[in-house]
């Protein structure tokens, strides 16, 4: 297995790029729209072809660069089948594999963050690997006072789910807003402030009920342009504007791969 954690900085936002050493497919979990043509140089560059997009959810602060990899690289779009989106290729659900190459992704319903939210858990033969999306974070977890969030159906997800999953366990979440990488099931279970130790699930709810967190700034136009998979809505800023230009982008790719040849 070919695995890279990458970084989108202003939405602090995690991608996973996992592909298939034998066969070279690969897959892009949660991908950005500003930070596409960078995953798609790090993607060549280790020799991957670019082979599918997958989402842990419908994201508030950010455009997902799934449509962008689809235009730029013929990805397919992969979504849970729930989210019923008409511009994804394929839909998973838990239960069945989702097969990239050689790499088997078992997806984890884990709504609380938002009504249809997945998890993915992989086994690399060393390690198993879950990557979280925004239901448990590092010593955190996903919003829940927006966009179908339910505090007591996030508490079921992660205790009655992903904590029953062993201690080592490797956590990717789908973002960290202090610089760390990676977490265990373990740690969680005893180091996070909000479900760790063994919280009931009245705590939690008033935990979550209780933070003022701001309003996502991106929240009105990311959501319904990431249910056209990442196509940029009307009502998108100009500041937000640039990654959407996917004609411009495409035909720049074009002439790189015409001067090389």
């Amino acid at each position: 297995m070919i695995f890279r954690q990458l970084f989108e900085p202003e939405s602090c936002t995690y991608t996973y790029l996992v592909g298939c050493e034998e066969t070279g497919e690969s897959v892009l979990i949660d991908p950005v729209i500003d930070t596409v043509e960078r995953d798609l140089d790090v993607i060549h560059s280790l020799g991957l072809k670019p082979t599918y997009t997958l989402e842990t959810h419908v994201h508030a602060d950010h455009l997902t660069g799934a449509l962008k990899m689809k235009a730029l690289a013929s990805t397919q779009i992969v979504v849970a089948s729930m989210e019923q989106l008409s511009c994804a290729d394929l839909g998973v659900e838990e239960g069945k594999i989702f097969q990239v190459g050689n790499l088997q992704f078992e997806p984890l319903f884990t709504p609380g963050h938002t009504d249809k939210h997945h998890a993915y858990l992989i086994n690399s033969n060393t390690h198993t690997m879950l990557f979280s999306g925004d239901a448990l974070l590092i010593e955190a977890c996903g919003r829940t006072d927006f966009q179908s969030g339910d505090p007591s159906a996030l508490y079921d997800s992660i205790h009655n789910k992903l904590f029953f999953l062993p201690d080592e366990t490797l956590v990717y979440p789908g973002h960290d807003y202090e610089g760390r990488q990676i977490t265990t099931i373990g740690q969680e279970k005893l180091r996070n402030p909000r479900l760790g130790n063994n919280k009931s699930e009245e705590e939690f709810v008033k935990i979550m009920n209780s933070m003022d967190l701001p309003y996502p700034k991106k929240i009105d136009f990311a959501v319904p342009g990431n249910t056209q998979c990442g196509q940029c809505p009307d009502n998108i800023p100009e500041e937000f504007k640039g990654p959407c230009d996917i004609q411009s982008v495409s035909h720049q790719v074009e002439t790189k791969q015409g001067d090389q040849g």
